[in-house]
């Protein structure tokens, strides 16, 4: 059966939200190109004027097509909740602000992100990864494929936490990846890398080999310890990103 489409998608959520939908976008690595075949999610914003729990529930066989092409839920708000959520989605709202495309309608202004609250998440999720990744290496034991899945699975959700960082720090986050890892290895002072390798083995055609897997995977742990130890105690100052 063929997967739904990012175009298909679209089309069936203004059928079923209607004169309600505001505007429906794609953001992150998506938005502007950087895919990986397979492996990359498509991450969708839908905001509406209003949401009711009918619209949710006609949304069960679409939004289960979607998940199965393997991409995750849209992210669904009130163009109110737009508006005001800025302080408790800090990192969403930078990579939607910084990288996104408008596939619907058209994005109404937001509250700036404030670099404290991203630093907050950011720390958050980077603690998150850490306890993430020693559950990964208890389930996996020595079985270097399956710690080469978690490699594999993990990074894309361990760079959007890189880039959190880099505009912890007020700057732009680098759209080419390898920038990216350096950048956070030279300010977080940690092993750019088996973050490197994991890129260069979704991206650049240099498979790691399942024996090499463990001291990628036991390093990048470490690297992900250093960054949230980093961001704990990094003072990010005040004011937006």
């Amino acid at each position: 059966m063929p997967r739904l489409t990012l175009e298909q998608f679209v089309t069936q959520l203004a059928g079923i939200h209607g004169d309600r939908l505001r505007c429906v976008l794609l953001y992150g690595s998506a938005a502007i190109g950087h895919t990986v075949a397979d492996r990359s999610d498509q991450n969708v914003l839908v905001l509406l004027d209003r949401i009711e729990a009918s619209q949710l529930e006609a949304l069960a066989a679409t939004v289960h097509a979607w998940r199965e092409a393997g991409n995750p839920p849209p992210f669904e708000l009130t163009v109110a909740e737009w508006e005001r959520s800025a302080d408790i989605f800090p990192m969403e709202y930078a990579d939607i602000q910084e990288q996104h495309r408008v596939l619907h309608g058209a994005l109404p202004p937001a509250a700036p992100v404030h670099r404290a609250d991203l630093r907050r998440q950011a720390e958050y999720e980077a603690m998150g990864k850490v306890l993430r990744l020693r559950q990964a290496l208890m389930h996996a034991g020595t079985d270097g494929a399956m710690q080469l899945d978690v490699l594999r699975a993990s990074h894309g959700t361990l760079m959007a936490v890189f880039r959190a960082a880099v505009r912890v720090l007020g700057e732009r986050a680098p759209t080419d990846r390898r920038a990216l890892i350096d950048r956070v290895a030279a300010a977080a002072s940690l092993d750019s890398t088996p973050f490197a390798r994991v890129h260069d083995d979704l991206r650049n055609g240099r498979p790691i080999a399942a024996r090499e897997a463990e001291a990628v995977l036991l390093a990048t742990l470490d690297g992900m310890e250093r960054l949230a130890a980093w961001l704990d105690t990094f003072d990010p100052g005040t004011g937006p990103v």
